[in-house]
Order: C-alpha cells, then structure tokens, then sequence
C-alpha cells in the first residue's frame, strides 16, 4: 500500500486543492491512502513525513507569490519533505514553490493569465527521455490556471516541457538528496473544474463566459475541446493524468521492498 501527504497550498477561507489529487490518485489505484497537511492552519512538522511514501505540493489561489513572506509556512514545509528525501511532486503554485525552495525565481507572467489548457506544450530533448513523460506525445495540452509562473530554473534542474506562454512548463530536479517532478500545468484537474474556479470568481473572469462554457461540455463535445485548443481523447482521465501516473510508478519503484 502506497501512502501520500497532499500538502495544501489554499488558505482556510477557498476551497481545497487537495480533493482535486486524492479524486485523482484514487481512480489510479484505490489502495492508495493519504493524509493532508495545511500549512496555513499549522505549520508543517518533521513527523508528518514519516511513514510517508511520497508528498504532493498543490496548486493554490492566494494572492501572493511563492517567495511571499505569507507562504513562509508552505517553503517550511517543503524543506521538511527534501530533508527526508521523499519523491516529491507539484503543481502549479507546487512548482513554484520548489522553484522558489531550490534557488529559482518566480513572477508573474507578462502573457498574463494563462487559463484553460496550456495549449502547445512542448517536450524538450530531456522531456522526451525524461520518466515523467513516459507515454505522452512530444506536442501536447492539458487544463491549466495561473497567473505567476516559474521565471528562472534553480541551478541543477531540468527542463522538460515549456510553451509559448510560459517557457517553463515543467522541470526535474534530482540532486543533493532531493527528487521533485513538476508541472505548471494542473493533471489533476478536468476542465469542467477549472471552469467551476473561474466561476467562483466573477469579479475576476467576467470576460470568459465563452471559456467556461467550452470547459464544461470539452469532455463531451468535440467542438467545445477544439475551441479550448484540445481533443477529446486529450481529456480523457488516463491521458490527462499521465504524469501523475508515472509519478506514482516512481514513488512505488523507490519503497523499501
């Protein structure tokens, strides 16, 4: 049995992220089980990684960045999860934040938002070898919300997957007893769940009516999925989910047998 600590990244007042992972692994394998850390509620402690198989840094809607003084407590917990050198994923504000952790730079994008699928990401040469990305097409889209982004890799990470809206879609870091995968995207994520955040927030998203409505029917409507810039077949939960999967494998391949 594989256990996973979701650390999540919202703050009491929004919905929780974590959910969104635990959907999602458990449709992968039901025998998976999972413990949840809030940082913004207490703050991370050295024994909630233990007996853990793996840790998962989810996406997050704050508004502040990852270098903020306000996500102290989530960088905290991250340094505790590389101190006891577990297979660690995120994503979206996951990546960002080892980004941050690892010696990189975040910021926001000067694309502005990207919402929706990130459209036209792109494999590089390390990608395309890299586990993470076993079984997915050089060329690919998957759903996605974010306004910040990760500006400049930490020394020693990889690169694996960037389009032209955010050149750093995914990296790998595996050195000095630390082993992260992540994606600025959102695998765990179907469409209609990011049309039902951009819902949630009017104030923000007034314009993109359009988009939600496409979000919503993608998974059933071909036409819907063309105009968010995907397939059908794209959305599909094996396909979208694929990194998580693979992720999974690894974490699984790493337990003391």
């Amino acid at each position: 049995m594989t256990h996973l600590l979701i650390i999540e990244a919202n703050t009491p007042d929004l919905p929780p992220a974590a959910r969104w992972f635990r959907d999602a692994f458990s449709v992968m394998d039901p025998t998976v089980t999972f413990a949840t850390v809030s940082p913004y509620v207490a703050a991370a402690q050295a024994q909630d990684f233990e007996g853990v198989d793996g840790v998962i840094f989810t996406g997050s809607g704050v508004a502040w960045s990852t270098d903020d003084a306000r996500a102290a407590a989530q960088r905290d917990a991250m340094d505790l999860a590389f101190q006891a050198g577990l297979p660690a994923w995120g994503s979206c504000n996951g990546m960002q934040l080892a980004a941050t952790v690892l010696g990189g730079t975040v910021g926001a994008s000067p694309n502005g938002l990207e919402v929706g699928v990130a459209q036209n990401t792109r494999l590089t040469e390390a990608g395309k070898t890299h586990p993470m990305f076993a079984g997915r097409s050089d060329t690919f889209a998957v759903p996605c919300i974010h306004r910040d982004e990760v500006q400049t890799l930490p020394t020693g990470a990889t690169l694996l997957a960037g389009n032209d809206h955010s050149p750093i879609q995914a990296f790998a870091y595996l050195q000095d007893g630390v082993d992260y995968w992540g994606t600025q995207y959102h695998p765990e994520l179907a469409p209609a769940q990011i049309a039902d955040f951009i819902r949630d927030r009017d104030s923000i998203f007034a314009s993109h009516a359009a988009l939600i409505a496409d979000l919503d029917a993608a998974e059933s409507d071909p036409a819907a999925a063309a105009r968010i810039g995907t397939t059908q077949d794209a959305l599909r939960h094996d396909i979208r989910t694929l990194e998580l999967a693979n992720w999974l494998a690894h974490v699984k391949d790493r337990k003391p047998q």
